[in-house]
Parts: C-alpha cells; sequence; structure tokens
C-alpha cells in the first residue's frame, strides 16, 4: 500500500495526556482484554468439545465469539502498548490496516446478529421444520454472506480514503485511526465524501436492524401459541438481544451516520462499542443459557479429573 502523501505516519493523542493515567490505562486495559480473550477461548473450546455444535445456534455462537475476540483485537493491543509511550506513533499503512480491520470485523458483526435473529426466529415460529430450513448447508451461506458483507463493508470505506492527499496535520485525537479524524486531516474538501462514507454505514447498519426488530417482532407475535414458562423464556432471552443490539447500533449510528467531525464525546463512545458491548454478547448468549453452562462445568470437570491423573 503506497501512499504518496507527505505524511507517512499519524500521531495519536490517545485516551488521555495525563502521563499519571497511562500506567492506569495500561493495567486496567491489559486486565480486561485477558479476560474477555480467555472467556470467548473457553466459548470457542466449550462448544466445540461437546455435541452442542451440532446445532446451528450454538454454530453461530461460536462464531460471534471468534469475531468479538477479533474486533477486540483490532484495537485494544495498540491501545495496551500505546499506553507505554509518550508519543503514541502509527504508520500510514498501518492506520489504513487498523481501520480496515474495524469495519470489516464490525460489519460481520451487525450481519452475524442478523444470522443469529433469523435463527432464533426459526427455532421458535418453525420448529417442526427447523432441521430442513437451518441445514448445514444453509448455515455455511449465510455465513459466507456474514464474512463477504464485512469485507465489502469494510473496502468500500477503505477505498475513499487512500486517495485522499495528506499534506499537512498528522495529530489524530483518538485511541485508534478512525474515519472521521482521517477524513479531518486530508488536505481537501471532503464533505461529500463524508456524505458517501455516512451513507455506507448508513445502508448496513440501519438495514440490518430493521431486519432484526422485524424478526424479534415476529417471535414474539408467535409466542402466543406457547405455554406461559416458554413465553417469559423466550421474551428474557429476545429482551437481552435486543438491548445489547440497539446499544450497538446507537452507537454506530451516532459515531458514523453524521457528517464528518471530531467530538469530544467520541473517545467515550468508541471505548463502548469497542469494549463495552463486545463484553456482553458472552454474557448474554452463554451466561443465560444453561446448556452452556452446563457444558462449562462438564468440560472444567473433565480436566480436573484428567490433571489429577
Amino acid at each position: 500500500m503506497e501512499n504518496k502523501n507527505n505524511v507517512t505516519e499519524f500521531v495519536l493523542l490517545g485516551l488521555t495526556e495525563n502521563p499519571k493515567m497511562h500506567k492506569v490505562i495500561f493495567v486496567v486495559f491489559l486486565v480486561t482484554y485477558t479476560i474477555f480473550l480467555v472467556g470467548n477461548v473457553l466459548i470457542v473450546v466449550t462448544i466445540t468439545a461437546s455435541p452442542l455444535l451440532g446445532s446451528p445456534m450454538y454454530f453461530f455462537l461460536t462464531k460471534l465469539s471468534f469475531t468479538d475476540a477479533c474486533y477486540f483485537s483490532v484495537n485494544i493491543p495498540k491501545l495496551i502498548t500505546d499506553s507505554l509511550h509518550v508519543k503514541k506513533m502509527t504508520t500510514f499503512n498501518a492506520c489504513i490496516t487498523q481501520v480496515f480491520g474495524d469495519y470489516f470485523i464490525r460489519g460481520a458483526d451487525v450481519i452475524l446478529f442478523t444470522v443469529m435473529a433469523y435463527d432464533h426466529y426459526v427455532t421458535i415460529s418453525k420448529a417442526l421444520h427447523y432441521k430442513t430450513i437451518m441445514n448445514w448447508q444453509v448455515c455455511g451461506l449465510l455465513m459466507g454472506v456474514v464474512w463477504v458483507g464485512g469485507f465489502l463493508h469494510a473496502a468500500i470505506q477503505i477505498l475513499f480514503i487512500i486517495p485522499l492527499p495528506f499534506c499537512g496535520p498528522n495529530i489524530i485525537d483518538h485511541f485508534m485511526c478512525d474515519l472521521n479524524p482521517l477524513l479531518n486531516l486530508a488536505c481537501t474538501d471532503t464533505h461529500t465524501l463524508g456524505l458517501f462514507v455516512a451513507a455506507n454505514s448508513c445502508f448496513i447498519c440501519p438495514l440490518n436492524c430493521l431486519l432484526l426488530m422485524v424478526s424479534y417482532l415476529v417471535i414474539l407475535c408467535s409466542l402466543k401459541n406457547h405455554s406461559l414458562e416458554a413465553r417469559h423464556r423466550a421474551l428474557s432471552i429476545c429482551v437481552s438481544h435486543i438491548t445489547v443490539v440497539v446499544m450497538f447500533f446507537v452507537l454506530c449510528v451516532f459515531v458514523y451516520m453524521r457528517p464528518a467531525a471530531t467530538l469530544s464525546i467520541d473517545k467515550a463512545v468508541a471505548v463502548f462499542y469497542t469494549m463495552i458491548t463486545p463484553m456482553l454478547n458472552p454474557l448474554i448468549y452463554t451466561l443465560r443459557n444453561d446448556q452452556m453452562k452446563n457444558a462449562i462445568r462438564k468440560l472444567c470437570s473433565r480436566k480436573v479429573i484428567s490433571s489429577e491423573k
């Protein structure tokens, strides 16, 4: 990736310019990152090593854990290492790569949420035909849509950025490379380009959000013929899922579906959607699931017995 501009590297200001906070940031984010990675690896290993993998729902859950771990790894390790340095530098190529990774994984995550909602819909509304509808060919096709959709979303954004001339300021008031700060540093008028970028996000976010809401609405309507206990259980699951999805989409809409501008609150919002929201997924989709909790207990018991032998 050849940069034809004067700017070959960018300076990141990080979360804060207060040197006293850098060690705190290092410890907090390192511990959080380690726990999060271990938790998602545990989910993937548990499902893979148990009969749960035979269910499409848990197949998609392993993919969600994988994409969350990847998304966490796009920005947080850089933040952790930068907290140890006074001057936080990143090359042009590294910056573009980070933006691509961020949009690729986030786009895939958004589509995967929709796929999982469709799986829940079939589970509840078409229970008798579930295995026929959600066969492994369909699951593979849906995962193909997830990855291709995420790639196209990221590629379109990057194609807007690479041709831009960067010839002046190279200071990014953020802890990661992102589109809006880069557009503001370009030595050209990026107003129209900012609208294209927002339009791309506008296509993938509201469309998938609408599909999600329709899926859960249909699920809730179909519960009329189920028992009271089944309705309460399904309602609890749907509300939890909708809460995570709405939080994720609202933050994405705030950051990416507005004119390119850097606001003081952007860093706090970025921390929330790069860390807090992905951390909620294991809690919502795993720890509230009795089958997953039992599978984790069995896996841990098996490990303990093996080590004793």
